[in-house]
């Protein structure tokens, strides 16, 4: 079933990100939207989507912390959707905030780190404004693919998103064991951590471990 979120945010939702520390605040005011999907295969303690193309602006950041890294790479995404474009657009928030991680491979305590800004459905077939340059921001086209997600409760931090995506991936390679090769040979290194909640929300929070399963999985998914 084809799914669009209609959440709602205020404006100072994420001046209370930058002031407390935390990655986003929301409460009732302006309504704005979500990538759309379609479930197209489902287990107790993980589904898998089909997403069509979606547009990111992305923010990369090489650092050592999921939680740093998060913050500053969406302190520089504010900047752009309140202004700081070259036709000083202004956007209004959408959801997730998603934050893929590339562990290194070669003994470094630091990571890549990309933050992402769902650009809303009207930039699907034109170009959002450019960033202004010292933002060090860039346009993401995402082609459709199938992600494998698995939901987890509480903030999302340091010391749980890794925990929480070897869980998916456990629950992967034994529901579908073609997986395994590719566990092996390190391709599910990379994930994202996609983030709902606001940050006051202190219970019945949502997080999101995403992880691109295309050409290994259910039907209908690109090889």
């Amino acid at each position: 079933m084809e799914k669009l979120l209609l959440l709602v945010v205020t404006m100072a939702a994420t001046i209370n990100y930058l002031s407390a520390g935390k990655l986003l605040v929301l409460s009732a005011a302006y309504t704005f939207e979500s990538p759309s999907y379609s479930v197209v295969h489902l287990e107790s303690d993980f589904e898998i989507r089909l997403y069509k193309e979606i547009s990111w602006m992305s923010a990369p950041v090489h650092g050592t912390s999921f939680l740093n890294s998060t913050r500053e790479g969406f302190h520089r995404l504010y900047q752009y959707l309140h202004g700081a474009n070259l036709n000083s657009t202004h956007f209004s928030m959408t959801k997730p905030v998603l934050t893929s991680i590339s562990p290194s491979h070669h003994g470094s305590s630091s990571s890549s780190y990309t933050v992402r800004y769902y650009l809303p459905s009207e930039y699907k077939y034109k170009s959002p404004p450019q960033p202004s340059a010292e933002l060090n921001l860039q346009l993401d086209k995402w082609k459709s693919q199938c992600i494998a997600v698995r939901k987890f409760s509480g903030y999302a931090n340091d010391d749980n998103v890794e925990k929480e995506k070897d869980a998916l991936v456990s629950s992967l390679t034994k529901r579908f064991p073609a997986l395994m090769q590719a566990v092996e040979n390190n391709l599910y290194y990379n994930y994202s951590i996609a983030q709902y909640n606001a940050s006051k929300h202190r219970t019945g929070r949502i997080n999101e471990v995403w992880m691109d399963v295309s050409g290994f999985t259910a039907e209908g998914c690109p090889v």
